[in-house]
């Protein structure tokens, strides 16, 4: 029962756990505005502004450098995960993004012309740099908000 209570009372699991719910919601209430209808997807899905990945593992790095020193091995170690996880958010994920939208557009010929009924590919699973600038900015705010 006392790993409960520890757990219940780890800052850096909560606010990281809470960037990330914060994040999500925005691009919620962002989809909302801008299309005017409500889509599960976007609470659940990738891609959109801002990237709550990122906002999740920047606020971890912060919450660990508030915790153990901007100067810690801990720290450093959550930065360079954070570093990863914001190349990985723009880089990678946005190129498979596009090749989805080719294959997409591909299939579209396929069935048009062959008729062929098949699935599109997910689309949006990376980020914009100004997404990933925003899911960043967004955790170190809220680790801060958050701190005792």
């Amino acid at each position: 029962m006392t790993y409960l209570l520890e757990f219940g009372r780890n800052y850096i699991f909560w606010t990281s756990a809470a960037a990330w719910i914060i994040a999500q919601t925005i691009k919620v209430i962002l989809g909302v505005l801008r299309e005017k209808r409500f889509n599960f997807r976007w609470f659940a899905g990738t891609g959109g502004m801002p990237s709550s990945h990122v906002a999740c593992t920047s606020s971890l790095a912060t919450s660990i450098g508030i915790i153990y020193g901007f100067d810690s091995a801990i720290f450093t170690l959550a930065v360079v995960f954070n570093f990863i996880v914001m190349f990985d958010a723009q880089g990678v994920r946005r190129s498979s993004g596009k090749q989805a939208m080719l294959l997409n557009k591909i299939l579209d010929d396929i069935y048009w012309k062959k008729q062929l009924d098949e699935k599109k590919l997910i689309e949006f699973l990376g980020h914009t740099p100004v997404e990933v600038f925003a899911g960043f900015a967004l955790g170190i705010v809220i680790s801060l908000l958050f701190y005792k």
